[in-house]
């Protein structure tokens, strides 16, 4: 059986864009197809061409608020590519329940509290001023609800006395690169138990 075709979705460096491509090896059930950045000029992308993944930019900034026809470009070019499944790493955008709906059950995002706590921002500052003894990162598939749908993995590490956001974030990201990859085999081969790492 051929692999599954993944698009990553971006709007930065990439580094979770890049641990999951480097993942999509040998007997692994996925590709990458293509990479998708709402910034131009994203450090990701230009880690994506060095890879050999297809790249494309849909800047937000030219729809001028419409999001609805941002989206709808969105949609355009990734099915260009017949993705099978969607990954967002870092794309820091809002979606509709329409673009959402158009990938219904093929949809992922990596974010980095352990859900449900802490949805949205500045996740390892309110996990901090909690005075919570761990803090940690969640895949979830994505759904209308921000940060809301079924979470297929978890990793945790301690918060440690000195830490500042910073620290923590350092910290929990190398966990994300280990974490996404591992559920995105799963996804793709359609086991849904929670992942713990």
């Amino acid at each position: 059986m051929s692999p599954k075709k993944v698009a990553i979705l971006i709007s930065g460096g990439g580094s979770n864009m890049v641990s999951l491509a480097k993942s999509m090896t040998g007997d692994h059930p996925g590709r990458p197809c293509l990479v998708l950045s709402n910034v131009p000029g994203a450090g990701g992308l230009q880690k994506a061409e060095d890879m050999g993944i297809a790249t494309e930019v849909v800047d937000h900034r030219d729809f001028k608020g419409d999001r609805e026809a941002f989206e709808t470009k969105l949609i355009s070019v990734i099915d260009a590519y017949e993705p099978d499944a969607i990954a967002m790493a870092g794309f820091m955008r809002i979606l509709t329940p329409t673009f959402i709906g158009h990938y219904a059950g093929k949809m992922l995002n990596i974010h980095p509290s352990l859900l449900p706590k802490y949805k949205g921002l500045h996740t390892h500052q309110h996990a901090i001023d909690a005075g919570d003894a761990e803090a940690g990162c969640s895949v979830h598939e994505v759904t209308a609800e921000l940060d809301g749908g079924p979470i297929l993995g978890q990793a945790r590490v301690p918060i440690l006395p000195e830490d500042t956001a910073d620290d923590l974030a350092a910290r929990v990201l190398v966990k994300e690169h280990l974490l996404y990859p591992a559920v995105l085999v799963r996804f793709l081969r359609g086991e849904t138990e929670m992942l713990s790492l």
